[in-house]
């Protein structure tokens, strides 16, 4: 049994790992600040005793003693991130500092969840982990983007000069039960949209792509990486290589729902990638043979599932 550190660990991600570590049989601590997190997605949680829950925001520092530490905390869908740019630079850039000198003091294992969005939008296609980006320093998007390649900076500088044990994931677009339905993600969107009966939101022609992910592959994911070997540091893709286009997507919701709903096109946000595909051959060869396992077509029945139920009221 193992003492962990979760960060972010009422919010969508946070939730499916802490259940799994619970289910491993280690001892968790939740930390969230419940800006994007909720209870009702712990609340299953709550009678275990090897679970705690800790109100608290990572910007200002907190001590515990642990074992491994996942820095999941920080909005990660641009509705979320850019209401407030300079928190979630904070979050992403001091949070990362509290959280590395805790790991530091404790000599904790420490894994940061990254993002795809380091890479930008990719002038390479698909996007291996050597690939730098093309990022937008003072976008729209910059905050997150900016702030999560920071945070990969400060990772990588305290192991090599601290030698603290990091872990960095670059996690590409993931879906599953618990997304909040007002996140602005393009599944939960499609997926409340389509149960209301209103008009599916494609922004551009619909022909760009993404890489969609479903939660328990990414769960496992992390897991494998923390437990890696401590000359694993990452950066690793952790992502779907399937590649849907906005139309694809839409078209599958559509006849998953049953929904009569028609499709609205949009102009495209600024900065918004036109193909997104992770390269994932370092994940399968460091983390013993790992690749996604659930289809789009499979996930997305039980994420319809979960928004049925959690907007019973509201669908008519």
């Amino acid at each position: 049994m193992k003492r962990i550190l979760v960060t972010g660990g009422a919010g969508f991600v946070g939730s499916h790992l802490c259940e799994r570590l619970l289910n491993d049989g280690h001892e968790v601590i939740c930390l969230d600040n419940f800006f994007t997190g909720s209870k009702s997605n712990i609340v299953h949680l709550l009678s275990n005793p090897y679970f705690e829950l800790v109100r608290h925001d990572i910007t200002i520092p907190f001590f515990v003693e642990v074992d491994q530490i996942y820095n999941l905390a920080c909005p990660a869908s641009p509705i979320h991130y850019q209401y407030n740019a300079i928190k979630t630079l904070k979050t992403s850039v001091i949070g990362a500092v509290n959280m590395l000198g805790l790991a530091k003091r404790i000599k904790a294992k420490i894994l940061q969840a990254s993002t795809s969005e380091v890479y930008g939008d990719p002038e390479i296609h698909p996007q291996p982990e050597s690939y730098w980006g093309n990022v937008n320093p003072i976008g729209p998007r910059a905050c997150y983007d900016e702030g999560k390649r920071c945070a990969e900076t400060l990772f990588m500088s305290y192991n090599q000069q601290n030698q603290v044990k990091v872990k960095i994931a670059r996690i590409f677009n993931t879906y599953g039960p618990r997304m909040r339905p007002d996140d602005g993600r393009v599944v939960s969107n499609f997926i409340v949209q389509a149960l209301k009966g209103k008009d599916i939101s494609i922004y551009g022609d619909g022909k760009q792509t993404r890489s969609f992910m479903y939660i328990d592959d990414l769960v496992e994911a992390l897991v494998r990486l923390m437990n890696t070997d401590d000359s694993v540091t990452g950066p690793v893709n952790l992502g779907n290589p399937t590649e849907f286009s906005m139309l694809q997507l839409a078209n599958l919701i559509l006849k998953q729902t049953g929904s009569k709903s028609e499709i609205a096109y949009f102009k495209l946000p600024q900065d918004d990638p036109i193909q997104r595909k992770p390269d994932i051959s370092l994940a399968n060869k460091l983390l013993d043979g790992w690749q996604p396992n659930i289809p789009l077509q499979d996930g997305i029945v039980s994420t319809i599932e979960y928004f049925k139920h959690n907007l019973s009221n509201e669908i008519k």
